[in-house]
């Protein structure tokens, strides 16, 4: 039986901006996005003869078609008109769940680029990136990789120079974040500040790392409860403190990161923090995953 390891890497937002509320009940969004070594392991096997199985080693996670994972294998089949003979899923997260580093959808992303391969179909990329965009907003994204401005859902993707080689650290700290309901605070109010978002592309096109890193921001976190806001701030301060260029939160968060020029520097952050948050971090940036390298 046809056996395939893909790789799932998670997503960063270098900053995030909410630019309003559509017709269609989604945000109007505008971010660029970046890919990190951080990753989920996941196993594919075809021609088990069997209905879709969906294993996991976190017990709480869907293990059917509501899994992210599943639901892509099953919509690139009835897209590329195939049967895959029986289709068995096994998924190993190391991406903190409900972290701000979609992972349940860079896990779904792996399995449409691993199947495309191990079933042979010899999709582009366009055509992947078209079937991931009914799985999720932030697939498209997660199946391309790279350093990119996402636009509208977050499925008007466009290239960006790669970001410069660094170091990054991520922590997520030990709470959740409640996406609708940051989004129905920040619906609430007036956005005061908002990334530069152009001084950062301007930055990337100098590959000038500290410019990216000082043009970091998220408008999710003028929106955090109080304490919650406390906690990020003082995870942000340790890795500054460490010799991080920038820091910021990504997605809806909580999962502050920063970026570093000296692996040494990045090293000792990541032990200070491990000391205080189990789910911490040593991760690079990616280039695009659909280039071969």
């Amino acid at each position: 039986m046809p056996i395939q390891t893909v790789k799932a890497y998670a997503k960063l937002n270098l900053s995030l901006d909410v630019l309003g509320k559509r017709p269609d009940g989604y945000h109007e969004m505008r971010m660029v996005m970046q890919t990190v070594t951080l990753t989920d392991t996941i196993r594919l096997e075809t021609g088990t003869g069997q209905p879709l199985r969906m294993v996991s080693n976190l017990g709480f996670l869907p293990a059917d078609e509501h899994n992210l994972a599943a639901a892509a294998a099953l919509k690139l089949c009835h897209a590329a008109g195939v049967d895959a003979g029986g289709l068995s899923i096994a998924l190993t997260k190391t991406i903190p769940v409900c972290a701000g580093l979609a992972g349940g959808s860079a896990d779904a992303a792996a399995v449409l680029r691993g199947l495309n391969e191990l079933l042979k179909l010899g999709l582009s990329g366009v055509q992947l990136e078209k079937i991931s965009a009914s799985v999720g907003s932030d697939v498209p994204y997660c199946v391309r990789g790279g350093t990119v401005l996402a636009e509208g859902r977050g499925e008007l993707l466009t290239d960006l120079p790669p970001l410069p080689p660094c170091q990054v650290v991520l922590c997520k700290p030990a709470f959740s974040v409640s996406t609708p309901e940051l989004f129905k605070a920040l619906d609430g109010c007036r956005i005061r500040r908002r990334p530069d978002t152009a001084g950062l592309l301007a930055a990337l096109e100098e590959r000038d790392l500290p410019g990216v890193a000082r043009r970091m921001y998220n408008v999710f976190e003028d929106v955090l409860p109080p304490r919650r806001a406390q906690e990020i701030d003082a995870i942000k301060n340790v890795m500054i403190q460490h010799g991080a260029l920038g820091a910021s939160m990504s997605g809806t968060g909580p999962t502050v990161f920063g970026l570093f020029e000296e692996r040494e520097a990045a090293a000792r952050a990541w032990a200070a923090l491990k000391e205080l948050y189990q789910e911490s971090f040593l991760a690079e940036q990616i280039g695009n995953l659909l280039t071969p390298v």
